[in-house]
């Protein structure tokens, strides 16, 4: 089968590329920019355009198959193309159910904890030699790929996006998967670009709840008032399951869970990060592994790349890296940090990089966000506001959307940077939470500094 895919350089691209490759079929693809891993990881296997840019005598009649990537815009030349030759044009979403269409589909939803969530039960699959299908939203250890297809497997397991499809389907992508089970962690609004009020954003998991199979089940947190709402409220013929956080104590800065098969000491932390252990943990019950098999495989869990990553630690500092941007995620993460560093003092840095939290109206949302920080910066490039076309944002305006007077705030990331190298890292836990680089920041620099 031969397939195009127009903006093969994303993240997500390139590995449903790589994926399709190695189960045997034709893939060529165009993109304006590809940067690495992606760029090295699609020329291993000869799959790297051979120039840039979009070329429209690439899309040929004989094509079974385009997929379109969100990165590429309506009147991209390869796409008018191949809507002029009439060739059947799959998004993303689209493809990954084509091929699990006849699979058990697990989707893993909510506005946090996708990633680690499904991160967590490939792990436990693996550990366990159970092979599975699959896509997630980070690379794994011990996975080469981030999306996995073959003919054989029983199950296909899904990190459920609620963002938008692709330029022409404007529907959230965890809509077109149909599972037969699903999970939701929780909502907290985003992307407020597409869903301007918190109502049109929590309606999607709504949508979402009504697109399982009849018979389906439903994993929730009954810690989500949201979330039990919609389970509560929903008619759909499908069998329900809430989960909660388990209990745990803290020793000597490890969280170790208090289980039916006695005490587990655990690699990962944090409150939201048990919830979503026991999320997992139902989901992988349905999927056949028993309980003290589930406990014995999420013991060695590290946690998924760029999530609560540990990148230094001695016995008088630590260092980590998280992809929080949202507000309720940022507020669990630096609460969980302090709980589980207890006796070191907290110096969280936030980069505000995403369109909601570089919005002024979003701002409130992060009231107290940074509380549980003794020390607390937050970072942003006023030329990421102006590329994303948004309204001017103050200092004065931050501090008063965390709620917090002695907020650091930085616009310049040479300032930024002389600043946290002057911090005394000496009984400290440094907290760095952005989906951006906060100016191209050297965390091998930053760790450096800290062995000082």
């Amino acid at each position: 089968m031969r397939i195009h895919f127009i903006a093969i350089g994303g993240s997500a691209m390139h590995n449903l590329a790589l994926a399709l490759y190695h189960k045997g079929f034709k893939i060529t693809g165009s993109d304006d920019a590809i940067f690495e891993p992606s760029k090295s990881r699609l020329d291993k296997f000869g799959l790297l355009p051979n120039e840039m840019g979009w070329f429209p005598n690439k899309i040929t009649a004989d094509l079974e198959a385009v997929i379109l990537g969100m990165h590429a815009k309506e009147d991209n030349p390869e796409l008018i193309k191949a809507q002029e030759l009439g060739l059947k044009i799959y998004s993303y979403p689209e493809f990954l159910y084509e091929q699990s269409k006849n699979k058990t589909r697990v989707v893993i939803g909510g506005s946090h904890g996708k990633t680690t969530i499904t991160s967590m039960i490939l792990h436990v699959m693996n550990y366990h030699q159970q092979a599975v299908d699959f896509m997630v939203g980070a690379q794994l250890e011990g996975f080469d790929t981030m999306v996995h297809l073959t003919k054989e497997n029983e199950f296909m397991v899904l990190e459920g996006d609620e963002y938008l499809t692709s330029p022409i389907d404007l529907r959230p992508k965890f809509h077109l998967y149909k599972p037969n089970m699903a999970l939701l962690s929780g909502i907290a609004w985003d992307h407020i670009n597409v869903f301007p009020t918190f109502e049109n954003y929590a309606e999607q998991f709504k949508i979402f709840i009504e697109s399982m199979t009849d018979g389906g089940v439903l994993i929730y947190n009954e810690e989500d008032v949201e979330i039990v709402k919609l389970a509560n409220n929903t008619l759909h013929t499908i069998k329900k399951f809430p989960y909660k956080t388990p209990e745990y104590v803290i020793e000597n800065s490890t969280t170790i869970l208090n289980t039916s098969s006695g005490k587990i000491p655990l690699e990962i932390f944090g409150h939201h990060n048990l919830q979503n252990l026991e999320g997992a943990r139902w989901i992988c019950l349905h999927m056949g592994i028993g309980e003290e098999d589930f406990y014995e495989a999420i013991a060695s869990f590290k946690g998924a790349s760029k999530r609560l990553e540990k990148l230094h630690e001695t016995t008088k500092n630590v260092l980590f890296k998280d992809f929080a941007h949202s507000p309720s995620k940022v507020k669990a993460t630096t609460q969980s940090v302090k709980e589980q560093y207890a006796q070191k003092q907290l110096i969280a840095c936030l980069e505000l990089h995403t369109y909601s939290s570089l919005n002024a109206t979003f701002l409130k949302e992060y009231e107290n966000a940074l509380d549980s920080a003794a020390v607390a910066i937050v970072y942003y490039s006023p030329d990421a506001v102006a590329i994303k076309r948004l309204e001017t944002i103050s200092e004065n305006q931050i501090k008063a959307a965390f709620k917090r007077d002695d907020l650091v705030v930085f616009t310049n990331p040479t300032d930024f940077k002389a600043y946290l190298f002057s911090l005394d890292f000496n009984n400290k836990a440094l907290l760095m939470m952005s989906s951006g680089n906060y100016g191209n920041l050297d965390f091998g620099e930053l760790k450096d500094k800290m062995k000082v």
